[in-house]
């Protein structure tokens, strides 16, 4: 019998966080308890927010069901570990979908998660392969989590960071805020030895460390995030204004693009036209546009319809689709 009732009202949460309906009496004998008390129970579990539905009669029971707001949820071992086991997969590769708030709650999970699950996770990650991956370079999930953490308590981050050509920096930064492009990681922090705000690549950051300093968020100069990390890779790196058409309706091409590309607009029949500013490598534009799987027309830059073109006449040949002499 279980006389400490908060420690009766996790195991009650838990076992209806079980998708069935449990009888009152089924529940009152795995608690050791009387129907009263489950029903007391309940209704301790209604004020916290849990939205738990009964139904009447002799075979009448309680059922959790989905209400306005997300309850907390209480896990066993094995559904904690196949979380964040889940989470640190997507989290390390920056998949579409994958955001900020997927590594905030990968970072308050593994906050509470015991020694002896955490050692399940990292050994079970250690010995799995995925069969596919991001775009963007690999990340260890435990950078992610490290910066996650910092960005929502408002503590200077410390790291070491590795530039585009190769120099190293130490770095103490006030972190703000992590932006995720679809093919890689961003950082956009306050750098604290260089008096300004910077981005930098999660790929090339290693061995953060909270530092346990606190400190009042600065205002952003263009108050978003997205937008900030936008403007740097501008002023960083080649852009250009990409117009293509597809071969294929609007919503089937928006659902197969990555976001930083926009959204396509409707034309005439089954096919849609999209413009776009893009950053980057042109190569990496014209394979990116051959892996949505339509037929599509590039009209604008010039430079890209010739890459296009070479990289179209190079995977010809190595499929065999022209003879090349040998």
């Amino acid at each position: 019998m279980t006389t400490d009732t908060p420690a009766r009202l996790l195991q009650l949460l838990s076992l209806l966080q079980t998708p069935r309906e449990w009888p009152g009496g089924e529940l009152a004998d795995r608690l050791g308890v009387s129907r009263r008390t489950i029903r007391r129970d309940i209704d301790r579990l209604r004020e916290l927010g849990y939205p738990v539905q009964a139904t009447l009669g002799a075979d009448g029971g309680y059922r959790l069901v989905a209400g306005k707001a997300m309850p907390p949820l209480v896990l066993d071992d094995e559904e904690a570990v196949a979380i964040a086991v889940g989470l640190r997969a997507g989290a390390g590769h920056a998949l579409e979908g994958v955001d900020e708030a997927s590594v905030r709650a990968l970072a308050k999970l593994e906050q509470v998660l015991p020694g002896r699950l955490r050692h399940r996770v990292s050994t079970l990650q250690a010995a799995t392969t995925p069969l596919t991956s991001g775009d963007g370079a690999t990340i260890a999930p435990e950078t992610l989590t490290v910066m996650a953490s910092t960005v929502a308590g408002h503590e200077r981050l410390r790291f070491a960071y590795r530039a585009a050509d190769g120099t190293e920096s130490r770095r103490v930064t006030e972190p703000y805020r992590l932006v995720s492009t679809g093919r890689r990681w961003y950082l956009v922090a306050y750098d604290l030895d260089r008096a300004d705000w910077r981005t930098f690549r999660v790929d090339r950051v290693s061995e953060p460390f909270a530092t346990g300093a606190r400190f009042t968020p600065r205002e952003l100069p263009t108050g978003s995030a997205a937008e900030y990390l936008r403007r740097s890779m501008h002023r960083t790196q080649e852009s250009y204004e990409l117009v293509v058409t597809f071969a294929a309706p609007a919503q089937v091409i928006a659902a197969r693009l990555p976001g930083w590309l926009g959204a396509p607009e409707p034309l005439d029949g089954d096919r849609c036209r999209l413009r776009a500013t893009v950053t980057g490598a042109k190569e990496w534009t014209a394979v990116r546009l051959a892996m949505l799987g339509h037929e599509f027309t590039v009209q604008e830059p010039a430079e890209l319809v010739d890459v296009v073109r070479a990289l179209g006449e190079r995977m010809s040949r190595a499929a065999g689709g022209s003879d090349t002499g040998t």
